[in-house]
Formats: C-alpha cells, structure tokens, sequence
C-alpha cells in the first residue's frame, strides 16, 4: 500500500513537473517587415538560436510593410494579435493610443536594458506619458554626402550648416565639370519630400505643433527657402531626385548631394548595379576614401540642428505572452542584437549604443559587420572612425515632423500631398516671392485634416 502510495505521489510529481516546463515555453509569433529571403533566413536562425537558450519557440512571419497598419487593425478586432512587431516609427504612438501595444513591457525592457544606453532620439519618437509606445530597434539617419578631399584641399569647413553650404557653394561650383549640389527637385518624387523635410528640420521648422497645425514662420521658412534656392541653382537644370544625384557624384561631378546610407556599401563599389565611376574601375573604394558625411545640420535660426532619422522598432501587443515577449525582445536587443543589426548593417545603426559595462560594444561590433552586395567589406574598413561616429551619432538628435507634438500622422498627411514641394518649386524658380509661398503653404496646409 505505501510503495502504491509512493508511486502515485511520484508520477503526480514528475506530471506536474513537465507540466510547468510545458507552461514556461510558449509559442511567440513575431511579424517583421523584414521579408526578403537572406534577411528572413537570419532571422530565423535567431529564432532558432533563441528557442535552444530559452524554450521558447518563436514563429517568423513576414509581414509587406504597406499591409501592416490593416492586417495589425484587423488581427487587434479580432483578439489574434502577434506577439511582438517589427514595425516602422509611424506605428508606434498611433498603435499606443489605440491600445494594439502594451506600453507598460516596452518600458520594462528598456529599463531593465538600461535607459543611458539607447539614443535619445530614439526613444523620445517613441516616449508617452508615462513610459515609451515601443522598443527602439534600430535606424538610420538622412546625410549631407561631401567629398572631403575638396573640401579640404580649399580649407573648407564640413558642410553642417546652411552657411557652411553656402560658402562651399562659392569656391566649388564649376559646372558642367563640377556642381556645388544636387537637390531635389522633382515634386512628385517622395524624394524630395525627404529631403526637405530634413532641412526644414535644420532650421527649426515645422508646420504642425501640439494642436495640430501651425503656422509656418515667416521669417524662419524664409531662410529656409533662400538657402534651398541657393542649392538648387549649384545644381544641374530638370528634374532632380536620387537617380541623378548619386550618378553625379558617383561620375565626380558634385560636391555634395543628401541621401540615405544605403549608398555607403555602393560609393566603395560593392554593388555592381550602381557603380562609381569616377575611375575606371567600378570596384574602387576610391570615392568612399575621399567621401565625409554629415548628419547633424542647422540652420540659423536653429544652432543646434537636428538629424532626419527613420527609427524601426519592436511593438510587443497586449494580446501577447508577456514575459515571453520581453524576454524575446531583450535577447534580440543585447546578446542577439549584433545579429540583430546584421541582417542589413548599411541601414540598420544601432540605436543601442552597448551595455552599461562597455557603453560602446554594439557601435564597435556594427562597424565590423559586413556591407554590400557583390562584394563584402565591414563600415570599419571603408570609413574613418570619426565618419562612424557621426553615422552613428546622428540618432542622438533624430527628428521628424509631429513625433513629439503626437502629430506625426497629420505631417505624414501633409508630406504626401507635396503642397510643400509644389510651393518650394515655385519659389526655386522665381515664380513667387518668399511671403507669398509661405502663405500660400500655410494656406493649404491648414486645410488638411
């Protein structure tokens, strides 16, 4: 009777037993927007790498960025949320206040990871009242693209503010053989968009605030557009966006051009489908030798300038296995967060700079990761390190229009109606003066809702 006893009471252990071990690993699903085959394969492998240090088996769903607002809508109304989303900055506050995330985790996880070792920038775009919407994750900020070598042979300064443009302008520019710029200016092309936005920012500018719209300064918008003008006439006569401004400083026809750095990897010739042709050889690391980069600018109504940054970030839900959750996300954010910045390096700087013990580990470990296309190298090899600090170093100061106001979707609404590239053309090509193309931007900008 007692061996009987002692029996039940042992299998009724080792039930309950695996019981708790069945009830420790869950099952997380992880929507990431990241779906291209090579870039899915290494996040499933961390999945993978994750589950054998953890139990946690996680799912990894592809998700096409522009059908992540309604299918996460769709899936919130249904209960049937993921786990945790990789998504863009636009989700964050929105998703927030609409209850889809849980803000109270994505706090957790940031504070256990350590507040002091993220970019602010990064996470003021995602703060709340009480806390942050999501987990910063990774980012990239817009550049002033300058070849240095010239700058340097004319003792000139690095081109950080609108008066430091302008004074390259006059000792540069000598088209056809060289133009000072290439700016923006096809309106249609979000491009431009872009880019103006970012010198806007430079200067202090934006058209909304805390109530919604807000009148444009006069004076402020003024400065912005002379100095806009000024580059635009340093630059080659059309329609400009991306394609020609890459392809003449790429020919080492420009001075200077804003872009993304997505064209790092590309100006040290190691993709074959958009080679610099400066010399005769496309795989040359010559121009990205002679190339500086700035992404912090200003304005003179803004001394301290501002950075474009565009911030992804890590949503857990609140239909989601809580501890589960953050435990997935603080290992991608630490001991995974090299693979992490890994799976596309050119536009992934880590806005975790490291750990509280070596404030610098995951800045060091990205510029050793290696970029391109039809050739690798690592960041570290191609740019001087004073270059990856300022790469790096712009997601300090990151902006965009209504983050912090709460009005990040009514910019959105504003940018994509191109009323501001529109007007700014106009002026560009002297068909309005400076107060009238402010009032006529205030004038339409006003009206949208």
């Amino acid at each position: 009777m007692r061996l009987t006893k002692l029996t039940l009471m042992t299998t009724a252990a080792t039930a309950l037993a695996l019981s708790s071990l069945g009830a420790s690993a869950d099952t997380l699903r992880f929507w990431t927007t990241e779906e291209q085959p090579e870039r899915l394969a290494r996040q499933e492998a961390m999945a993978a790498e994750f589950e054998a240090k953890t139990g946690h088996t996680v799912e990894v769903i592809p998700v096409t960025e522009s059908d992540l607002g309604t299918r996460a809508t769709a899936a919130f109304a249904a209960g049937d949320l993921p786990d945790v989303i990789y998504h863009p900055l636009q989700y964050a506050l929105p998703w927030a206040e609409a209850g889809i995330l849980d803000t109270d985790a994505a706090a957790d996880v940031i504070e256990e990871l350590g507040v002091d070792t993220f970019a602010p920038g990064a996470l003021a775009m995602a703060a709340i009242d009480d806390g942050y919407a999501s987990v910063p994750v990774d980012g990239w900020t817009q550049m002033i693209i300058y070849r240095k070598d010239l700058f340097d042979a004319a003792g000139l300064a690095a081109p950080t503010s609108y008066a430091a443009v302008e004074t390259a302008l006059a000792k540069l520019h000598n088209p056809p053989e060289m133009y000072g710029f290439v700016a923006a200016t096809k309106v249609d092309e979000n491009f431009m968009s872009q880019v103006l936005e970012h010198v806007f920012l430079a200067n202090g500018v934006s058209p909304v605030g805390p109530e919604g719209f807000k009148l444009l300064d006069v004076a402020k918008t003024s400065e912005v557009l002379d100095f806009y003008k000024a580059i635009s006439k340093a630059s080659p006569p059309g329609d400009l966006y991306w394609d020609q401004s890459r392809t003449l400083y790429f020919s080492g026809n420009a001075a200077m051009i804003i872009w993304s750095p997505f064209i790092l990897d590309e100006l040290a010739g190691l993709r074959d489908s958009a080679p610099p042709t400066i010399n005769d050889d496309p795989t040359s690391p010559e121009l990205a030798s002679k190339t500086g980069i700035v992404t912090t600018f200003s304005g003179p109504s803004n001394p301290d300038g501002a950075a474009w940054g565009d911030i992804r970030y890590f949503g857990i839900t609140s239909d989601a296995s809580t501890d589960a959750a953050e435990e997935f996300v603080k290992y991608s954010m630490d001991e995974g967060y090299t693979q992490t910045l890994s799976i596309a390096p050119e536009g992934k700087f880590p806005v975790r700079r490291g750990t509280a013990e070596d404030p610098d580990a995951f800045a060091k470990a990205w510029a050793e990761l290696p970029v391109g296309v039809d050739r690798k190298a690592a960041l570290g090899d191609l740019y001087a390190q004073d270059m990856i600090d300022e790469i790096v170093g712009g997601l300090n100061v990151a902006q965009r229009w209504g983050v912090k106001d709460g009005q990040l979707a009514l910019a959105s609404k504003m940018i994509n109606s191109q009323v501001i590239n529109r007007v700014v053309r106009e002026y560009i090509d002297g068909k309005v003066d400076a107060a009238t193309a402010v009032a006529e931007m205030n004038k339409e900008l006003g009206a949208i809702e």
